[in-house]
């Protein structure tokens, strides 16, 4: 532990180790993604798919490691022991901080299979770690605005297409497809702009959930619906690396998906969009409340 040393010192030690640990397993990725993409034989395909999801796997280990390093961070977590690591999910969570996605990997990594994020397009130009998304199969999605598509008809649906394509690829191997339904991180002004119904999320976006489902709906049976409470507010990155965060508090609940939104099409079916989101907005009212139960028996400093 180092946690005798200043926070900053133990912040510079943790991005140091981030670096070089995801230098290393890129160094290994890069080379199975191109052999899988020079040799298009199913069978092999498959086989290179799984080792570079072991690789990325190792990869959130050892940075669990450097997290442990640095800091001494309560994780109070409950339900992750229903999941099958060679299941088939669809996972969402509430999103308050970019801490949010390593505390998923630190939590559920190895008991369930790898979380696969939908992507905005322009996320694959990040230095190293985009090559790494486009290795492992990350779907990106280039949205279109409403207004773009009254002036270009014709590129409506793509969205639709373009989850299909991506979900093609999760049909060879368990996996979880993982989606914020918020779409961008809780802030007090953006609670406030959408003037959400909620007291601790913004409003859910259910069209992402729904494409999946329409994609993948023979697979994809059960939600696994997470809950992160944060009880000294919603950290920074910097917390995580200098090892600030005290307690971290997450739930995790299994539910099956209900048979009649599987495979149905979201984008030209107004009744049964109406019905999907009624649902989503149920899930999204449950998880106030559960969020308001953590906040009343987790509060800052406890």
């Amino acid at each position: 532990m180092l946690f005798f040393l200043p926070a900053p010192v133990r912040g510079a030690i943790s991005l140091l180790l981030l670096i070089l640990n995801t230098l290393f397993w890129f160094s290994l990725l890069l080379p199975c993604s191109l052999l899988k993409a020079l040799l298009p034989i199913p069978a092999w395909q498959r086989f290179l798919t799984r080792v570079m999801i072991r690789i990325a796997e190792s990869w959130m280990a050892f940075n669990s490691g450097w997290m442990r390093l640095a800091g001494r961070t309560e994780w109070v977590v409950q339900g992750r022991d229903q999941l099958d690591h060679d299941g088939w999910y669809l996972v969402t969570s509430n999103h308050q901080s970019w801490v949010d996605i390593l505390a998923l990997q630190h939590n559920l990594n190895r008991r369930m299979p790898m979380l696969k994020f939908f992507l905005k397009q322009e996320l694959i130009w990040v230095p190293v770690i985009g090559i790494c998304w486009w290795a492992l199969d990350f779907p990106f999605m280039k949205r279109y605005s409403k207004a773009y598509l009254a002036k270009h008809p014709e590129k409506a649906g793509q969205d639709r297409l373009a989850t299909q394509r991506a979900c093609e690829k999760f049909k060879a191997t368990p996996v979880a497809v993982f989606n914020f339904l918020e779409g961008t991180r809780l802030t007090p002004e953006k609670h406030a702009q959408q003037q959400s119904p909620y007291r601790y999320l913004l409003r859910p976006k259910a069209g992402g959930i729904a494409f999946v489902l329409d994609a993948m709906g023979e697979q994809l049976r059960s939600l696994v619906d997470i809950t992160i409470h944060y009880p000294d507010g919603a950290p920074t990155f910097w917390d995580l690396l200098s090892g600030r965060i005290r307690k971290v508090v997450m739930r995790c609940q299994t539910r099956t998906i209900p048979a009649e939104f599987l495979g149905q099409d979201y984008d030209n079916d107004p009744e049964f969009r109406a019905r999907f989101q009624a649902w989503v907005s149920s899930l999204w009212e449950e998880k106030d409340a559960l969020l308001a139960e953590l906040h009343r028996e987790y509060p800052p400093g406890r």
